[in-house]
């Protein structure tokens, strides 16, 4: 089917032939056949770079200009939903019938708002748990939305996101009964009933643009899915490296999926010599500019040391221990060929769009704490080999498994080569899952009575596919302790939230934290300090990530909590009594430490070497302790918790710079972070006032200031410069790229 058959308008097809896109490919034209553009519910089931997503901007597109409705799309990453964002700024151009613009909007942080200004956007881009949010705050703008595009959909099946993303999903069907819903994947093996749970049809197809090879390495030999076998040359005695080493002397490049961050980066580390040798000159200088470039962004710390001298070598890892600035630049020099081996964990595969001629995976079997050593499921398998191949570069991509024995060859071949994925279960009815869902159902009026929640989640997935008897049960439980603390309550047969149980569903925590954030600032702690707010946030379930102490490290976190055990508003536990649930505190008083550390202005290296705590763990720690600060802050005011509020308030500011009290006043000012702001203070530049009336020159001297950052600073801090300095200064510019490290 070509473009310009479709029924749709002129313009939209314009905009898509324009971005090189005239025919259709198969899973497109038979979403389309299905009805698809027509408002039916649809789940599509597709390989990666099968066209899922244009299917979903057709759609879109159509109910903005045909129907002047408005479209959701979600995601369960932040990072996807900034891709997706940026690839549905491209129909900015098209106008509407009413002259306007199609806009596309973007939100995925800050739970605690109805997000109003949204509703000038057409198309919203958000996270499960924003929408989430936003329905909770009953958004009035939601109303409006005819379309909602849920990507990933096969996530259901993840215990942690599958849950929101099932309930989102379940109330938008029950609040705009008309709405319809388009679900995309890339794998699901009960589709039809996930289909019937949405009351959509659905497509299937195995089509891919790239064929897919997959296979399994012994020694030096791929054997194929069809029976087919190669022999590799060996370089290098690690199979896995030997492989990746062979296909870049083909011209291509490898990604390597690995189990841990550890194995990531030992991998990229043994594989980058071996590299190096086989690298152009113009590349190296390529890659050279690219180190500086990572160098650059950021503090300066052993992780970013290693990697810019990997990449220097055309190799890297990716993790989330990374900070975000550098996943992007990997990322992109990876797309644009210039890093030719790239390790990585299993989260790139459910993150952005990053494919490679083969993808190699090394580990098969996953650590968890308790469990041992055990097999990834063949959905999560699949996931990773579905990145194999680059479309409009490769004829083929290959995804090879690494086996070691004959026996486990033939085992990878009969459990992953030629298994099919698991069936999608849900995980919803799991009483701390469930609980904050019961509440905001209650809080928000989808349900005023007992029997009104039990109906609606007996509209969920859950549901669907058990005896919904069995929720009912979990549900019961939770309306019991939501009523014990007094976050509902009853008259009659009538439901309602309290105050309380109302403000926790909207700052979007766990009803647990809230109970512990309540607890703690009623009962208070001998001695109040920072460190005894940051330790109630880290007692709750809604801290992420978690950090467990390390063996070497228990003797030292005891005795850290034993001297600041007057600073606890949480009772610490007794070892001997218990020695899980203490080293469980021990980890909580870890996690305190490790963000005072950093409202202490610790460097990032230090974090490291102190806390072995990484860029992207820190990043997401201090997010998540802004956000449950707020959460104990909002929780004081009602409680009428007087005193805390100030406290509170110097904390979260802190908490979300890294700074001391100091250097409040100067973080404050655009483009002033921590290094700068520390820089200044020592100068001498302490106040707005003194940045106001120092000289422009003495500003541009500071090392990691210059020209540019010192003009922005004085226009903020309302110093006047005459016009004939900015023009001096403007010849005289000095460079603004110098390393952070020292200035800590």
């Amino acid at each position: 089917m070509k473009v310009d058959e479709l029924p749709i308008s002129d313009r939209v097809k314009e905009a898509i032939i324009q971005s090189g896109i005239s025919e259709l490919y198969p899973p497109q034209e038979e979403a389309i056949s299905a009805g698809v553009l027509e408002g039916n519910n649809m789940v599509l089931a597709s390989p990666t770079a099968s066209g899922k997503t244009l299917i979903a901007e057709l759609c879109a597109l159509k109910h903005v200009l045909e129907h002047g409705g408005k479209v959701i799309y979600l995601t369960p990453l932040r990072a996807l939903a900034s891709e997706k964002f940026q690839e549905l700024k491209k129909y900015s151009a098209i106008l509407k019938p009413n002259g306007r613009r199609v806009q596309t909007g973007i939100s995925t942080g800050d739970f605690d708002s109805s997000d109003p200004w949204l509703e000038k956007f057409d198309i919203i881009v958000c996270t499960n748990e924003k929408a989430d949010s936003l329905l909770r705050h009953r958004s009035k703008w939601v109303d409006e939305v005819s379309l909602v595009v849920t990507d990933e959909v096969h996530l259901l099946n993840d215990s942690e996101r599958g849950p929101t993303l099932e309930v989102v999903l379940a109330r938008l069907m029950q609040t705009n009964p008309e709405i319809q819903i388009l679900a995309l994947s890339a794998t699901i093996r009960n589709v039809e009933e996930v289909a019937d749970w949405l009351k959509a049809q659905y497509t299937t197809s195995e089509w891919r643009p790239v064929k897919l090879n997959e296979g399994v390495l012994l020694d030096q030999e791929i054997r194929f899915k069809d029976g087919a076998s190669i022999q590799i040359g060996k370089n290098i005695r690690n199979p896995t490296l030997n492989l990746a080493i062979h296909i870049v002397r083909s011209g291509n490049q490898a990604l390597i999926f690995a189990s841990t961050r550890k194995n990531a980066a030992s991998l990229a580390k043994k594989v980058a010599g071996e590299l190096d040798k086989l690298l152009s000159k113009p590349i190296k200088r390529s890659l050279s500019q690219l180190a500086k470039r990572v160098q650059a962004a950021g503090e300066r710390t052993r992780v970013s040391e290693l990697l810019a001298e990997l990449v220097r070598q055309g190799a890297a890892f990716h993790h989330a221990g990374l900070s975000s600035a550098h996943r992007k630049l990997l990322e992109d020099a990876f797309r644009e060929g210039k890093i030719k081996i790239l390790t990585a964990t299993p989260t790139l595969a459910f993150g952005v769009n990053l494919p490679a001629r083969m993808v190699i995976i090394h580990d098969y079997r996953r650590y968890e704490v308790g469990y041992g050593y055990y097999p990834i499921p063949v959905l999560e398998y699949k996931q990773m080999a579905g990145r194999a191949g680059r479309p409009r570069y490769d004829k083929v991509g290959e995804a090879i498994l690494v086996a070691k024995t004959d026996d486990e060859q033939d085992y990878l071949i009969e459990n992953y080569v030629l298994a099919k994925p698991e069936r999608i279960w849900s995980k919803l009815a799991v009483e701390r899952i469930l609980r904050p869902h019961v509440l905001s159902t209650i809080a928000a009026h989808y349900a005023s009575s007992e029997q009104g929640v039990y109906d609606f989640f007996g509209k969920t997935f859950y549901a669907y596919q058990y005896d919904p008897e069995a929720i009912k049960i979990v549900i019961t439980r939770i309306l019991k302790f939501l009523y014990d603390e007094q976050m509902i309550d009853s008259s009659g047969k009538e439901l309602v939230a309290t105050k309380f149980g109302r403000r926790v569903s909207e700052l979007y925590i766990d009803p647990i934290s809230a109970v512990s954030i309540r607890d703690g600032l009623r009962n208070r702690a001998p001695t109040i300090t920072d460190f005894s707010f940051l330790h109630l946030i880290a007692h709750t379930p809604d801290i992420y990530p978690k950090l467990r102490p390390y063996s070497s490290e228990i003797d030292e976190l005891a005795l850290f909590v034993e001297q600041h055990r007057e600073e606890f508003m949480v009772e610490p536990p007794r070892e001997l009594y218990d020695q899980l649930e203490f080293e469980e505190f021990l980890g909580e008083a870890k996690l305190a430490w490790v963000i005072q550390s950093w409202i202490e202005e610790y460097t990032e290296d230090r974090m490291i070497e102190r806390f072995r705590v990484q860029p992207g763990d820190l990043y997401r720690l201090t997010d998540s302790a802004k956000w449950l600060l707020y959460a104990c802050h909002e929780l004081a005011v009602l409680f009428k918790q007087k005193s805390l509020i100030p406290k509170l308030t110097l904390l979260m500011e802190r908490s979300a710079k890294g700074v001391k009290t100091e250097l409040l006043p100067l973080v404050r000012l655009d483009g002033v972070g921590r290094a700068r702001a520390r820089i200044l203070f020592n100068s001498g530049l302490k106040t707005i006032s003194d940045l106001k009336h120092a000289h422009i020159g003495r500003l541009t001297r500071l090392p990691l200031i210059g020209y540019k950052v010192a003009k922005k600073i004085k226009e903020q801090a309302g110093g006047f410069v005459k016009s004939e300095e900015w023009k001096k200064l403007d010849k005289e510019e000095i460079p603004e790229q110098q390393s952070l490290t020292k200035y800590h």
